[in-house]
């Protein structure tokens, strides 16, 4: 028999009671209906945006072909109240918090996490940006408190998600780590069997909520390429697993307790087919792909995320069953609307009686007031700091690729992380992960009325909204062109495509479109002198990238690390600097083929 501390886990986390699974039997088995119904509605990569987004983040393609304004936290509700029924059970599939907007991350994304709690979210999987500032800070957001160096917000104290944060392949490298998961588990010969697959778990590995008197086990998946493109420091004790393996044997706990109605709430996906509605089969098969065909036939649903997509796919399970494949873009724009009934007999879903649809929220539609005046409370507390101008530009400068792979923005942004570093760190180099950029300046003036040319604080953490460390390394002549040579595919790190590096002002080097990996990249020079393999150079980068995040691996052989500076602090203090700046060339790096 099942131990009451693991029906305690199954039913709602780690630390849950286990009261419920008792009560949700009928009390006449007689009357009850064949099936019951039960509906999802799924978000995915919120990233904090409160306010409507704007720009192309800010418009999605609708069912009809057109493109429409879309998201913001007073609209995604007014749709979820129309949306939710008394069968309704709301999730998520992370990413939820993270590069969010100033609105929300000035304050740790605590108001993001109070409104997903105020439309009724019950289980949420945990993406890559919510370990942005680490294991630690993740758990605040969980379990509550203030935060441990800015204290509390202008609410108070903390009292933590009202849903559940699952992580099935989160676990701790350290075997012998206390783990509220590890003590919820009970200790039957079963469970001992299943840990012994498994390891520690970090987070709750799933989480049950019973509808209409059956049990719907959700499982929880962060993509395992997440100790590649977060900050190292933070989750140094944890290690995230195959994603195939951690869903296979989480189901396994679930049918333990008897769970055969399993969701799996997943941080990967795949990429579309441009310009497709949003509830077209649009996914070209990649990693989101391989977990929805290959997780455990038990498994009936797969609702993913990351990929900022929205698709509506059957797959086929290892049982060679149709199975959703799904996921809803990104930013508040669609929400996955998920129809199934439950057998109540084998507690099991009824496959063919699912029906899902991708709804866009539009802003055609009323806000929410009572959303739309808390989103207008935290825009209020955050304003002063937001709408404070630190700089000129003379025109837009964007994020947008050269064909070198720079950006005007980005190599801004290195020769401020360069200038911020030199007296403290030595640095003579700077280099900044493309992804790192996450907006344009534009140079004409937004609603905070501050004027064509003027950049506000707020528009350049838009830009710059991680709070990642500058960090200064020493590394050769010979490790920096590997370094270099690790922004291309075909390497040791299974970099998935080309990121180039955005490199200060006075590094220049050529690189070959056709040349084998390894053999790329040449005649780097510093200040117009040419690198030698053996020269020792100062180079500074943030915190991300210098723990190898972005498949850098080449980042950890540095040494003598020195500690400057938070990110953001650096590119404002450079827009302050000879203004109004211009646009900076894209010619720092030379393309032959």
């Amino acid at each position: 028999m099942m131990s009451r501390s693991l029906l305690r886990l199954v039913l709602a986390g780690a630390v849950a009671t286990g009261g419920a699974l008792l009560a949700a039997v009928p009390a006449d088995a007689s009357n009850a209906p064949k099936t019951v119904p039960v509906r999802l509605l799924a978000l995915n990569d919120f990233h904090g945006n409160l306010e409507p987004p704007t720009g192309s983040s800010g418009r999605m393609v609708d069912e009809n072909g057109n493109t429409v304004d879309a998201g913001g936290a007073a609209y995604i509700a007014a749709h979820m109240k129309a949306l939710t029924d008394k069968n309704t059970i709301a999730v998520a599939q992370g990413d939820l918090i993270g590069a969010s907007p100033l609105i929300s991350a000035a304050y740790h994304d605590e108001p993001s996490v109070e409104f997903l709690g105020k439309i009724g979210l019950k289980v949420a999987a945990v993406g890559n940006h919510e370990f942005d500032e680490g294991y630690a800070e993740l758990r605040r957001i969980m379990k509550g408190g203030c935060h441990p160096v800015d204290g509390c917000s202008p609410a108070g104290k903390w009292k933590g998600a009202q849903y559940d944060y699952v992580g099935a392949n989160v676990l701790f490298k350290n075997g012998d780590t206390k783990s509220d998961a590890l003590a919820a588990l009970g200790h039957t010969t079963e469970v001992k069997q299943l840990m012994a697959d498994w390891g520690v778990p970090a987070l709750p590995p799933v989480s049950v909520k019973w509808m209409n008197g059956v049990p719907i086990g959700f499982i929880g998946l962060v993509t395992q390429t997440t100790p590649n493109i977060v900050s190292s420091d933070g989750i140094k004790d944890l290690k995230f697993v195959d994603e195939v393996k951690a869903a296979n044997i989480a189901s396994k706990l679930l049918k333990l307790v008897g769970v055969k109605a399993q969701v799996v709430l997943v941080h990967e996906g795949d990429q579309v087919t441009a310009g497709q509605s949003p509830d077209a089969c649009s996914a070209v098969p990649g990693a989101g792909n391989r977990i929805a065909t290959q997780v455990d036939p038990e498994i009936d649903v797969v609702l993913s995320g990351h990929s900022h997509q929205a698709y509506l796919c059957k797959v086929k399970d290892p049982a060679g069953h149709d199975r959703l494949y799904s996921q809803g873009g990104s930013f508040g724009r669609v929400i996955t609307q998920v129809d199934l009934k439950v057998d109540v007999k084998s507690r099991d879903i009824d496959r063919a009686s699912i029906v899902a649809d991708n709804h866009v929220v539009t802003r055609t539609v009323d806000p929410d007031d009572d959303i739309n005046d808390f989103v207008k409370l935290w825009k209020d507390r955050v304003s002063s700091v937001a709408d404070k101008p630190v700089g000129k530009i003379t025109a837009d400068i964007t994020n947008t690729a050269a064909p070198s792979g720079e950006s005007p923005l980005g190599n801004l942004i290195a020769d401020g992380q360069l200038a911020a570093t030199k007296a403290g760190g030595n640095a003579q180099i700077a280099l900044m992960n493309p992804g790192g950029v996450r907006a344009p300046l534009t140079y004409a003036g937004s609603p905070a009325k501050e004027g064509d040319g003027v950049v506000t604080y707020g528009e350049a953490f838009t830009v710059q909204p991680f709070n990642n460390l500058l960090q200064v390394v020493t590394l050769t002549g010979a490790q920096l062109k590997t370094v270099l040579e690790q922004q291309f595919t075909g390497g040791p790190n299974n970099q998935a495509f080309t990121k180039i590096l955005q490199p200060s002002a006075n590094l220049t080097y050529t690189y070959s479109k056709s040349a084998a990996w390894g053999s790329k990249v040449s005649d780097i020079r510093i200040d117009g002198q040419p690198v030698t393999d053996a020269q020792q150079i100062r180079v500074a980068a943030n915190n991300f990238l210098v723990g190898g995040g972005d498949a850098f691996a080449g980042f950890k052989d540095g040494k003598d690390v020195w500690s400057g500076p938070l990110d953001i602090d650096a590119f404002v203090e450079q827009l302050g600097k000879d203004n109004p700046i211009a646009p900076p060339a894209t010619t720092r790096i030379k393309v032959v083929d």
